[in-house]
C-alpha cells in the first residue's frame, strides 16, 4: 500500500553541555505515531535520527534532511526536538547539533527552509515541526545572498513550531510540552468529524490548551488544501454524513419528530407508553443523535433530542452540519 510520503524525526538529548531529558522520547513517540493511521494503515515511512543510537551531528543532520527533499512526495514531514538558538550577530537560527561549536552551531534553520521551498512542486506539501527554544525563528530567517530580506514561506509548506522567537520550549521530564500535546492531538484529540488530524487542528489545539503566561506555539503556512498528518477513526461514519441531504433536502429544513423515533417507553409519559415503535425511524433517530452529540444536528424547541422526539417537535442542521450536508452533495465523503 502506497505511503503519505516520508517523515524525518530528530531527538537529541545527549549534549555536552546542557543536556535534555525528553528530546529522544518525543521524536520515537511521534515518529510511531505518523508511521500508521489509528487503524495500523500504513501512513509515512519514518527516519528516526536520535542520539541513543548515534552521535546527530551538524554533518549527519544535513545529510538527513538533505535526503528527505529528494525525491518525488505527497508529503514530507520534518520533525525536530532538541536545542535551538539564534546567534544574534548573524541574525540566524539554528538547530542544536550534538558537535554544535561556536560559528557551527548546527543546521541553519534558512538552509532547512530554502530546501522545502526548492523542493515544490516534486514534494506537494512539506511540514515542519519544531520543538526548541527560539524556533518560531523559522519562516522569518534571512534568506542567503537576500541582503537582510525576510524570506518566503515557499509553496506547499507548512511551519508548526513550540514558542515564538523569543520563546523557550519547556520540558516535563517525559515530553516536552509543546510535542506532549502534539501526540495527544495525532492519537486523536485534534481530529475532526471524519477522523483527521491535520497541522492546523494540531496548531489549533495546543494554541488552546497553553496559558497566556506559557510558551506560545507559531503556525505559519502557505498551502492551497490541508495536509492531512493521521487519521482516526471518524467520529460520525461516513455513511451517516453521506445521508445528510436524505434527512434534509435543505440546509434550512426542519426535520419533524414524534414518538415513533424513540423507542425508550419506560420513561415517557403515561399517556404516551402504547404509541407504535418504528424500526426505520428509530433507525434513523439513532444516526440524528449521533450529529448531535457532534454538534451537527439540534432539537427545535425542545432541549434534548428525546424531548423533540416525544413531545412531537423537530431538528435542524447546525451550522456545522449544513458544512458537511454540501460536503455529501459535492461528494466529497
Amino acid at each position: 500500500m502506497k505511503t503519505a510520503g516520508r517523515a524525518l524525526v530528530i531527538g537529541i538529548d545527549h549534549y555536552a553541555r546542557s543536556p535534555l531529558t525528553g528530546c529522544v522520547n518525543d521524536a520515537l513517540a511521534v515518529g510511531r505515531l505518523l508511521e500508521t493511521h489509528a487503524n495500523g494503515d500504513p501512513n509515512f515511512a519514518v527516519v528516526t535520527l536520535t542520539s541513543d543510537s548515534e552521535v546527530v551531528s551538524t554533518e549527519r543532520m544535513y545529510e538527513a534532511v538533505t535526503q528527505l527533499f529528494r525525491g518525488d512526495a505527497d508529503t514530507v514531514v520534518l520533525y525536530f526536538a532538541g536545542h535551538g538558538l539564534i546567534n544574534e550577530d548573524t541574525n540566524a537560527g539554528f538547530l542544536v547539533s550534538q558537535n554544535a561549536a561556536k560559528g557551527a552551531w548546527g543546521m541553519a534553520l534558512g538552509d532547512i527552509l530554502n530546501l522545502a521551498n526548492k523542493a515544490y512542486p516534486h514534494v506537494k506539501s512539506t511540514v515542519i515541526i519544531l520543538d526548541s527554544c527560539h524556533s518560531g525563528f523559522a519562516g522569518e530567517v534571512p534568506q542567503l545572498g537576500s541582503q537582510g530580506q525576510i524570506s518566503v514561506i515557499g509553496t506547499g509548506v507548512t511551519i508548526l513550531t513550540a514558542c515564538h522567537r523569543e520563546g523557550e520550549a519547556d520540558e516535563d521530564g517525559q515530553h516536552g510540552l509543546f510535542t506532549g500535546l502534539l501526540l495527544e492531538g495525532l492519537t486523536g484529540s485534534a481530529a475532526d468529524i471524519r477522523g483527521y488530524v491535520t497541522p492546523a487542528a494540531l496548531y489549533s489545539l495546543i494554541d488552546q490548551t497553553l496559558g497566556e503566561w506559557e510558551q506560545r506555539p507559531i503556525y505559519k503556512a502557505n498551502v492551497q488544501t490541508f495536509v492531512t498528518l493521521r487519521q482516526v477513526p471518524a467520529k460520525i461514519p461516513p455513511d451517516v454524513l453521506r445521508r445528510l441531504p436524505q434527512y434534509f433536502p435543505a440546509a434550512n429544513y426542519i426535520f419533524p419528530l414524534d414518538p415513533s423515533y424513540e423507542p425508550d417507553r419506560e420513561n415517557v409519559p403515561e399517556h404516551l407508553r402504547d404509541a407504535p415503535s418504528n424500526a426505520k425511524h428509530e433507525a434513523i433517530f439513532r444516526e440524528l443523535q449521533m450529529c448531535n452529540r457532534q454538534g451537527l444536528v439540534a432539537p427545535v424547541d425542545a432541549d434534548h433530542m428525546y424531548y423533540a422526539a416525544i413531545n412531537s417537535k423537530a431538528c435542524r442542521l447546525t451550522a456545522l452540519g449544513a458544512h458537511y450536508r454540501k460536503l455529501a452533495i459535492l461528494k466529497r465523503i
